[in-house]
């Protein structure tokens, strides 16, 4: 009797081994139960809806953001917006995790023998520009290129576009044209 298994008999094992073993996951009856017609309709009890805009870019989408407790926690569109006409686009349906991402740096890191440190807003600031002003002394102004965000308002557009001035360079673009 021969034990050897083919590549592709392996992979179809393989493959029914993970499917059941993923659908046992669910097997017991009191792991997963249907929610209630109540959850489904308010799922942040206590939460208020906010009629405001997108802040993505100037076009002012409609939105209303769900806050509970001063936290946003959900966002709709809003249907009768007379700009957006109850839809936006992608960059407006994920700007709540601008705020609620796990990932969301709130202050600033540092990398120190391979590990982050955090540092203060000044020594940040003052390490940061050090640096860039010793670049600009060596190379002059025209080696950095300003690249702005589809995230700027109109006002940090036009400080953007004002520091790029000040650096000394027309390399300014922003990334909403490419």
């Amino acid at each position: 009797m021969s034990t050897r298994i083919g590549r592709r008999s392996f992979l179809k094992l393989a493959t029914v081994g993970a499917g059941l073993g993923a659908t046992s996951a669910f097997a017991a009856a009191d792991a997963i139960r249907p929610a209630t017609d109540e959850e489904v309709k308010n799922p942040f009890p206590g939460s208020k809806r906010v009629k405001t805009i997108c802040s993505i870019c100037s076009a002012g989408c409609g939105i209303i953001a769900e806050v509970q407790n001063g936290v946003w926690v959900r966002q709709d569109v809003a249907q009768d917006h007379p700009i957006s006409e109850g839809s936006h686009c992608c960059k407006g349906i994920d700007q709540i995790d601008l705020v609620k991402s796990k990932q969301r740096l709130k202050h600033p890191l540092k990398k120190e023998n391979g590990k982050w440190k955090r540092i203060s807003w000044e020594k940040a600031i003052d390490e940061i520009s050090t640096k860039m002003l010793k670049l600009r002394e060596e190379s002059g102004p025209d080696m950095a290129m300003f690249l702005g965000s589809a995230k700027f308002n109109t006002q940090q557009a036009f400080y953007f576009r004002k520091f790029a001035a000040m650096w000394g360079t027309n390399n300014i673009d922003h990334v909403a044209r490419i």
